[in-house]
């Protein structure tokens, strides 16, 4: 490798951060995860990434690519190969003022993106998480605080610049590499490196924002109610409703209903959240009127030693009840993991199942498990855990990519339903035969 490596070095603008180096430390590490790659590259320019790409190309190492390391499954990071770090690529520009059109590196986090477009009275519906990536998030889904008015964020998206495996720059778009174009909305980093994305932006107030808690006693009924409630709510509501934290009491934590009502009008959002409160018996209530990028919450990294496991999968109408019944019996069990329902529908669901590789259109809801600890604490908790899938094998359907910390064959078919899949292997085999792009949940050529 040291050959190419010092070839490379000739006309790289950027940075490579080998073993040894001061930056090493930090570059080796993804938001979930630690590696130890051969290389890490940060490039300055799209001309960088194509270099970068032909090195691990012409190298034979795996590669990981980088945007904003948040993958549950660690995709940003190895062990003796090549990470291409897209940091540095972070720019936002509204390039089209009429449609609202914003460019956005490679590289952006959603937080970055929230600041600058509020300026421009401006907003993406995105996920919920400062330092998540533009790229990862927007490639394999959305599901963010604005989704059921406005859809995925992938739904927004309507040109990508793109570095395939034998470096070349395509655009990306329904008139232009149209199959592409489609894979890469829904189908992860699969097809190359997305060095900008163009994406449509819509005009926002401040929006109504907080949480509404009732007790773990009154999980059930409140979380079918908040399902039963959803299913006719106006789309300017999206909500989460997350329950057994253990750092919150477990079995015995609160059930936090946490909502966005897209608008800045208190009586339209009364009339959109007080069915909510009446739902129960209400312990916390902090919705406030707030600026769209105050919504968006901190990241954290987990501290050394520490392990995130987490699942997901969808519920489509007829399955609601089955599975919600089931995850409420399970949050109020000793040793339940942490869960976290979602809302979608809505602008969702009106887009064709077949409109992008993304292809859980009619779900209702989408709902994960998360286990968080020491490896000790996480493997005695995994038989109890695969446990609750077990139960919920014959009521859920497929799996939300970004909710995944696994990659086994089994979650990329869960991810793309078989016809999706094959069509995505059509367009794997033109664009990236070899199979470069491996990290993620992978579709072989």
């Amino acid at each position: 490798m040291s050959s190419s490596l010092e070839t490379l070095r000739r006309g790289f603008d950027g940075d490579i951060i080998e073993p040894g180096a001061a930056e090493y430390e930090t570059a080796r590490r993804s938001v979930l995860a630690s590696g130890s790659p051969a290389v890490v590259l940060r490039p300055a320019s799209v001309a960088d990434v194509q270099a970068g790409v032909r090195f691990a190309a012409d190298s034979g190492l795996v590669l990981s690519v980088r945007g904003g390391g948040h993958a549950f499954a660690g995709f940003g990071t190895n062990d003796d190969g090549v990470v291409i770090d897209l940091g540095r690529l972070a720019s936002v520009e509204v390039v089209d003022k009429e449609r609202h059109v914003v460019r956005i590196g490679g590289g952006a986090t959603w937080g970055h993106v929230a600041s600058v477009l509020s300026a421009d009275g401006l907003s993406i519906s995105s996920g919920d998480t400062k330092s998540v990536g533009v790229g990862g998030l927007t490639l394999s889904g959305g599901i963010g605080w604005k989704v059921r008015k406005y859809g995925l964020t992938l739904d927004n998206l309507v040109a990508a610049e793109v570095v395939t495996a034998d470096g070349s720059v395509l655009r990306a778009s329904e008139d232009e590499n149209a199959d592409l174009f489609w894979a890469l909305r829904g189908g992860g980093g699969n097809f190359g490196i997305v060095t900008a994305f163009e994406l449509v932006a819509h005009p926002t107030t401040d929006v109504f924002h907080g949480k509404i808690a009732f007790p773990a006693t009154e999980l059930a009924t409140v979380l079918q109610g908040w399902a039963d409630y959803l299913r006719t709510a106006t789309e300017d509501l999206t909500s989460t409703v997350t329950f057994a934290n253990p750092f919150t009491g477990g079995p015995n934590a609160p059930v936090e209903i946490l909502v966005v009502f897209d608008g800045d009008d208190p009586e339209l959002a009364a009339q959109a959240l007080d069915p909510i409160r009446r739902l129960g018996t209400v312990i916390a209530d902090d919705v406030a009127l707030k600026p769209v990028a105050d919504t968006l919450e901190e990241g954290m990294a987990p501290p050394p030693g520490i392990e995130v496991v987490t699942r997901s999968a969808f519920a489509n109408k007829d399955s609601v009840p089955d599975v919600l019944r089931i995850l409420a019996e399970t949050g109020a069990s000793e040793r339940s993991p942490i869960i976290a329902v979602r809302s979608v529908g809505g602008a969702v669901a009106r887009v064709a199942d077949d409109a992008t590789a993304y292809a859980h259109r009619q779900a209702e809801l989408m709902f994960a498990t998360t286990l968080i600890g020491p490896p000790p604490a996480i493997a005695a908790a995994r038989p109890g855990l695969e446990g609750i899938w077990s139960r919920l094998a014959s009521h859920a359907t497929g799996a939300y990519a970004n909710f995944l910390s696994s990659a086994a064959e089994e979650d990329t078919a869960a991810v793309y339903p078989p016809a999706t899949y094959e069509r995505l292997v059509t367009v794997k085999h033109q664009y990236d035969p070899t199979n470069l792009f491996t990290r993620n949940h992978n579709v072989r050529p």
